[in-house]
């Protein structure tokens, strides 16, 4: 459950798990992150990575192509992995009873 985008398979898509653009989303638009910024740390969509590198012209975003070279990826995954309540702890349970991933911490607190 990461904080900074929702992916397409919690908004109800079954069709393939993607990320939003994360400036979209906080507008309540849902449109598909294509790029990713590392500087701001942001998912975003086309059209707000044009404003993204017009307002910080030092910003080197990613393609999607280019997510799989790039050294971020794997502080994305890490950062994706933590459980959104306790920052130090991995996603390591699903609970069936909230639909949502969950560290052990959690799913002793919250669920029988």
């Amino acid at each position: 459950m990461a904080t900074f985008s929702q992916s397409t398979i919690d908004k109800g898509s079954d069709i393939y798990q993607d990320f939003l653009c994360s400036t979209c989303e906080e507008k309540k638009l849902d449109a598909m992150a294509n790029f990713y910024c590392e500087s701001c740390v942001k998912f975003n969509c086309g059209k707000c990575i044009c404003i993204n590198s017009q307002l910080f012209t030092k910003h080197v975003p990613f393609g999607r192509g280019d997510m799989k070279k790039s050294p971020v990826t794997k502080k994305v995954q890490d950062f994706l992995l933590k459980c959104d309540y306790n920052k130090d702890k991995e996603l390591e349970l699903f609970c069936d009873e909230h639909s949502e991933l969950c560290c052990t911490h959690c799913a002793f607190l919250n669920d029988r």
